[in-house]
């Protein structure tokens, strides 16, 4: 999910409680996706029950907060109503972070938000992407992952239980996907929102103090090879997204985005879309879409452009917006994308402010009606 507008209102240091969880590990293996999952990729695209599948859809992060139990990303969401909205078929990708597992009450792991955001989109018969963590901490303990999470810091457990973090993300992502690998609307994991292997220089990782080392692209295919082979063995149906930026950070810059492609576990590659509003294929010829396209079609896997961002409210109409958006989705889909989803839905727009905000009559709807579709 994009940084600069990402938002999360964490609750004050709740007691500790001890793991609740032991998890099993699994052996690596480098596997494709074994048959049998709904959603499948290929060269030439992704499908759903068959059928070629060019999936349109929402970012919206909120959809397990629930401030009965957890401490919430944002605002809470109807879910029934936010899926039986969508056009058939749409995609979601969600936050699946481990904070919002944690009962803000008790401190020990509440399943009961994220179950429900399985069921709602169960009962509506739409897929869904759980992003299992993110790049900057946002809504789940506000920590930069550099490059020694990377490295180790993802198979590091908590020297003690916190208000966001129970079990290492090597843990988590094993006790959610053990948990919903059998969900009908499963599309994919995505075990990092935005992952790069920047080395930071200062307390706080600011942009200006980060430093990207000559072997950045080495330990970010290590960890989607080795943190990927543990999911894959877990779930040998569903597919793996690596969730980049695509626009040239640290990790998979120019030629290593192809070489992170390569990772025979990971099945779809991302691009996030923001500025440039209304071109179709943003960026330059190192670190563009049009360079991404190419890349993932010589590796035959597709390529999703899972976030396109435009700001709009007292900065522009949600009219113009929808119409420069709508000239992207034709021509990325044209120009040989998998699928493009919007950030970011929001229950509660703020038409006052410039945001990315998309609320429910927002008119990107109808825009969505007019692509989604198998």
């Amino acid at each position: 999910m994009h940084s600069l507008v990402r938002f999360c209102r964490v609750a004050a240091v709740l007691a500790c409680a001890g793991l609740l969880v032991a998890v099993t590990g699994a052996e690596p293996t480098d596997a494709a996706p074994a048959p049998g999952a709904r959603v499948s990729a290929s060269t030439d695209g992704l499908a759903l029950d068959g059928a070629p599948w060019w999936p349109t859809g929402f970012n919206a992060y909120q959809l397990a907060t629930d401030w009965s139990v957890n401490a919430g990303c944002g605002a809470m969401v109807d879910l029934d109503s936010y899926f039986a909205a969508l056009p058939a078929h749409s995609l979601t990708r969600f936050n699946a972070f481990q904070a919002l597992a944690i009962n803000r009450f008790t401190g020990k792991l509440d399943f009961g938000p994220m179950d429900a955001v399985f069921a709602a989109a169960e009962a509506h018969d739409q897929l869904l992407v759980p992003v299992l963590s993110p790049q900057d901490g946002a809504c789940e303990d506000n920590a930069f992952k550099d490059r020694q999470w990377y490295i180790d810091g993802w198979t590091t457990p908590p020297p003690s239980p916190t208000a966001t973090a129970l079990l290492s993300f090597e843990q988590w992502a094993d006790t959610a996907v053990a948990r919903w690998k059998d969900s009908p609307v499963l599309a994919a994991w995505e075990l990092v929102g935005e992952p790069e292997t920047s080395t930071c220089t200062d307390a706080n990782c600011s942009w200006e103090n980060r430093t990207c080392t000559s072997d950045a692209d080495e330990v970010l295919r290590n960890f989607f090879d080795t943190a990927g082979a543990r999911v894959r063995t877990l779930d040998p149906r569903t597919l793996i997204t690596a969730g980049l930026t695509g626009g040239g950070q640290c990790g998979s810059q120019g030629n290593e985005y192809r070489y992170l492609a390569q990772s025979p576990v990971v099945d779809v590659l991302q691009y996030h879309d923001y500025g440039a509003d209304g071109v179709a294929l943003p960026g330059d010829q190192w670190n563009g879409l049009q360079r991404r396209i190419t890349q993932t079609a010589e590796v035959g896997k597709p390529l999703l452009v899972a976030e396109i961002g435009e700001l709009a409210g007292s900065c522009s109409t949600v009219e113009d917006r929808a119409a420069h958006i709508e000239a992207k989705i034709n021509g990325q889909r044209a120009a040989g994308t998998a699928g493009a989803l919007l950030w970011a839905f929001v229950p509660d727009p703020r038409p006052t402010e410039c945001t990315f905000d998309i609320g429910p009559s927002d008119p990107l709807w109808q825009v969505l009606d007019q692509g989604t579709s198998n």
